[in-house]
């Protein structure tokens, strides 16, 4: 049952990439076999294990492992295009520990297992780092790794997917020696994929004529022409500190990982205040609500309105396969206006889901806009800074993914799951 090894798709038709199939059920009964036929009493297990689900990770494109300690054993799941999917339940260890080795690959203490911790691990073969989570539970620790993908995919913004006028206004902002550049949405939105595309276009069109630097946790993906440095909270080097030492390194462009807190919030605009150019993510449903957002931190409106170019929301929205069909039912509709779509019924091809890969949608949200402007600085609320938005030319995420309905790319009930309630 062939699926989609790339995320991202186009969303128009001049920037569509041809997708690469893998038989995932071949490849998923593969993995099972092997993993189930080691010996979980011996010295090797858990090392085989481990190695065994980072080559199925590789292999397949999953962004996330969830292992999950159970009565009876380790629960495996793994995401994939945005969806969680299980593996299978195997068991833990008898004398080593699956959960124990990935601690030791990423130097957290095997001894500890009542208090959450957070490392990072090389990849077997060669990528870029996998973020290892644990978390204490009712029977074990349970373990998340975040696998980076996507570094030689999609290297150019043009290759995102985003619509036309979007990529536009993203490469005019990026001609701004100074102001804020936030990319927003939920874990997993392709945020990161999107700022480096923006370092890579300023490395490209600037030919190494402006100062580039980051400061990330962790560095996802290697960017030739950036000076690129990953938090070490071990060493006291955290967020916070890194960006306020960056400053003092003559940078023109700054890249921050993420902000996460109102003191990372306040460093990253005040630079974009003093003559460089600030890109970094943030956690937001939207544009507007990361505004919004932001105030109710406590950074003042003032600084929001001088230093903040644009706000930028994206999600990941699977695509109908071929075998789909039309429906005019209400239920299958979930109160998108439209009169009509085409629904999920899944094939082999699809792995009976009904979807094949993914594409991207987003909403570019300018700060020059007078009225908007005005309501950053009177403080007001998402659901106003959002109407003004759209009443100045922003195309919402709603718009965009209820257009795609229409056009039988996706369906209402993908909709409601990325986007939610309206």
């Amino acid at each position: 049952m062939a699926t989609l090894v790339n995320d991202l798709q186009s969303t128009s038709g001049d920037n569509s990439q041809k997708p690469r199939y893998i038989d995932l059920d071949e490849v998923r009964q593969a993995i099972v076999g092997r993993l189930t036929g080691l010996k979980p009493e011996t010295d090797r297990y858990a090392s085989e294990f481990v190695d065994g689900l980072f080559a199925f990770a590789r292999k397949v494109g999953t962004s996330d492992l969830h292992l999950q300690p159970t009565r009876t054993g380790l629960q495996v799941q793994f995401r994939h295009d945005g969806v969680l999917q299980t593996l299978g339940v195997f068991p833990a260890g008898a004398k080593s520990s699956i959960v124990s080795r990935l601690k030791i690959m990423s130097d957290l203490l095997t001894y500890q297992a009542d208090v959450p911790q957070e490392g990072r691990v090389a990849d077997a073969e060669g990528g870029p780092e996998v973020r290892v989570s644990t978390f204490p539970t009712l029977y074990g620790e349970r373990t998340v790794l975040r696998f980076f993908g996507n570094g030689e995919t999609f290297l150019n913004l043009e290759d995102l997917g985003h619509t036309c006028d979007t990529t536009q206004k993203l490469k005019n902002e990026l001609l701004q020696t100074s102001g804020a550049i936030l990319v927003t949405g939920p874990a997993g939105s392709g945020k990161s994929t999107t700022l480096y595309a923006c370092m890579r276009h300023l490395v490209n069109s600037t030919s190494g004529s402006r100062s580039l630097v980051s400061i990330e946790d962790p560095i996802e993906v290697p960017v030739d022409g950036v000076a690129q440095s990953k938090v070490n909270l071990a060493a006291g080097f955290d967020l916070d500190t890194g960006l306020r030492s960056i400053l003092r390194q003559d940078p023109e462009v700054i890249l921050v990982g993420e902000v996460r807190d109102r003191s990372t919030a306040e460093i990253a605009i005040q630079a974009s205040l003093t003559g460089q150019l600030v890109l970094t993510t943030f956690h937001a449903d939207s544009a507007a609500t990361a505004i919004s957002r932001l105030t109710e931190m406590g950074i003042e409106p003032y600084l929001l309105r001088s230093g903040l170019n644009a706000v930028m929301s994206q999600r990941l929205i699977r695509l109908l396969c071929d075998c789909s069909k039309e429906s005019r039912d209400p239920a299958d509709l979930c109160g998108l206006p439209v009169e009509s779509a085409r629904v999920p019924r899944g094939c082999g091809r699809c792995n009976d889901s009904g979807y094949q890969g993914r594409a991207v949608i987003s909403e570019f949200l300018s700060l020059r806009d007078t009225a908007l402007a005005s309501a950053v600085l009177c403080k007001s609320g998402g659901p106003e800074i959002n109407r003004l938005a759209i009443e100045s030319g922003m195309v919402s995420l709603w718009e965009q993914a209820t257009n795609m309905v229409r056009a039988g790319r996706t369906s209402p009930l993908e909709v409601r799951r990325v986007l939610g309630a309206a």
